[in-house]
């Protein structure tokens, strides 16, 4: 296990988030470089705001050039690409992507009675300001992808393989913000060139269809992984590595191959990817499911499993301020006064009973992912047969180590990227284009289910494996719920179920499961409103081009129904 670099005192120094280091293992500081252009942005409007009243010309400005002059600067700069992925607006993997914009699926729902409006219950408009924050932060980091890239041969002087790696990130993150935008709204606008230099051109850009988005998805992503560094070059999970460039190729590979898309081809590369992966022999799984997300509380590297992870640190006294609200929103519920030790976490994510029974006797995952507790004041309580009323357990504030705790805010990492979600995939893969499992996919699957009950991965066993000669549809069934068992609540399951053509049904099917047991419970029955929206109309497969969006873009069209 390797220990958190965010403490390793003796290597570096920490200064901010996310971790990008150069060969001699200095960390690179996007915030100050940010401060540092946002201050000169602020000199130079008052240099012209004072222009006006004093009739001066400004001397000079500095070009884009000098952001980008030293190796140094392009990592910082390549820093300030991954900044989006956590603390900026608390989009993304610092709270909404997993919080508001995840929290209605068959997994959970918003477990607060009074939350009647949102993308938490899927009664929103194209004015949601989650919707288009989530919107504009995606699109703030393509902009500062471009301008990397755009600048990348700046500096004259520079190791070649630490240039083509930065490149290599760089157009990786490009790809993967794009991903996330072409997957929830459908056709967008496609960006690949600085504003600064485009201009006016910029301004009002069509929506590219999706599949010419996803073309150019694949072709960052793929140029990305033949420079990207080796995982074994970083003792953390925050940087992308080659295998973490190939096992998120696999994940867009079968989001083609599903709705709406449905590029069969694509099978065939999800597998070659998710096997690349494998054979690389860089990764395994960690041998207790529950140690991976007490890892991720307590600043622990497993770059084995954790393939790839948004990263936090910090509390509220902290010199850095670089916390996301991991734990916090999506936690088990603590709120009493004294909470600088347990964690305050509001615990708007509780589960279903679908989820729940999803779980056979005996496996492990299920009252770590569930939490079979909770507090009242500060006496921990056993839950009963209710069910509904348990929260998100994966992220448990009591094991952060730094105190006292921040109310709102934690320093635990989310993963966006894990092995066992490789190993899945291959094997989805595997019996998609097989027309049945293979012994590829069966060997895939069951590293995950014996690790599930606690045996060893490697070795055989009646218990946990699933049993021989299932068709195609069965293996695939058995994915779905494997799926939901090991990856809930980790910002996967929504497009999961798009793209198996299966997210209005599955709502439906919820909805009315969750009325059925919740009948005569008027405490909870507000628990269904989610599902039961997200069911009502086919316009939910795709967000809303935001409203932001037409105020600037004067060629926006909107999606469907809003």
């Amino acid at each position: 296990m390797k220990p958190s670099i965010k403490n390793n005192s003796h290597t570096a120094t920490y200064i901010s988030y996310p971790h990008c280091w150069d060969k001699t293992g200095v960390q690179k500081n996007i915030r100050m470089h940010l401060v540092y252009l946002f201050i000169l942005i602020l000199i130079g409007s008052s240099i012209l705001s004072c222009n006006k009243i004093l009739n001066k010309e400004p001397i000079s400005f500095a070009s884009p050039e000098a952001n980008y002059a030293t190796g140094a600067q392009l990592l910082q700069a390549l820093a300030g690409v991954y900044d989006v992925l956590g603390r900026q607006r608390e989009q993304l993997y610092a709270n909404k992507l997993f919080n508001q914009l995840g929290a209605c699926t068959d997994e959970g729902f918003y477990a607060r009675n009074n939350q009647v409006v949102g993308p938490m219950v899927y009664n929103f408009d194209f004015t949601d300001a989650d919707i288009d924050q989530t919107w504009q932060t995606l699109y703030i980091g393509i902009e500062r992808a471009n301008n990397l890239i755009y600048y990348i041969n700046t500096p004259k002087s520079m190791n070649p393989a630490e240039r083509n790696a930065i490149l290599g990130e760089a157009k990786f993150l490009r790809g993967y913000y794009y991903f996330l935008l072409v997957s929830s709204f459908g056709d967008v606008p496609l960006k690949l060139n600085p504003t600064t230099i485009t201009g006016a051109a910029s301004e009002n850009v069509p929506r590219s269809p999706a599949k010419e988005v996803y073309a150019q998805v694949l072709k960052d992503m793929t140029e990305a992984e033949a420079i990207c560094y080796p995982a074994t070059t970083f003792n953390h999970s925050s940087r992308v590595s080659q295998t973490t460039v190939q096992g998120i190729l696999a994940r867009v590979c079968l989001t083609m191959a599903g709705y709406p898309l449905l590029d069969k081809a694509k099978y065939k590369d999800a597998l070659q990817w998710a096997t690349k992966v494998k054979q690389s022999g860089i990764h395994a799984l960690n041998p207790s499911y529950s140690q991976i997300f007490i890892n991720q509380a307590q600043d622990i590297y497993d770059i084995k499993e954790a393939m790839w992870e948004a990263d936090f640190i910090g509390n509220d006294q902290s010199t850095t301020q670089e916390q996301g609200r991991v734990g916090n929103t999506n936690g088990i519920q603590y709120t009493a006064a004294n909470f600088a030790d347990t964690g305050y976490s509001y615990a708007f994510i509780n589960v279903t009973r679908k989820l729940y029974e999803l779980y056979n006797q005996g496996d492990l995952r299920r009252d770590w992912a569930i939490a079979p507790y909770g507090y009242s004041g500060t006496n921990r309580v056993n839950k009963g047969s209710l069910i509904y009323d348990r929260n998100c357990g994966k992220w448990r504030r009591s094991y952060e180590k730094l105190t006292p705790k921040s109310k709102n805010n934690t320093g635990i990492n989310f993963p966006i990227l894990r092995y066992a979600d490789v190993l899945l995939m291959l094997a989805e893969a595997d019996n998609q284009l097989n027309n049945g499992p293979t012994a590829n996919a069966y060997a895939a699957f069951n590293e995950v289910r014996r690790r599930a009950y606690g045996f060893p991965v490697n070795i055989p066993n009646a218990v946990s494996d699933l049993r021989a000669g299932l068709s195609a549809n069965d293996f695939q069934q058995e994915i779905i719920d494997e799926r939901s068992r090991e990856l809930c609540f980790e910002a996967l399951r929504r497009q999961d179920l798009i793209r198996w053509g299966i997210w209005t049904q599955t709502m439906s099917a919820l909805a009315n499961q969750m009325n059925t047991h919740l009948a005569g419970n008027a405490s909870w029955k507000y628990a269904s409103l989610g599902a039961t929206n997200a069911a009502s109309s086919p316009k939910f497969l795709l967000y809303p081009i935001p409203a932001s969006e037409f105020s600037v873009n004067k060629a926006a069209t909107q999606n469907p129904g809003y």
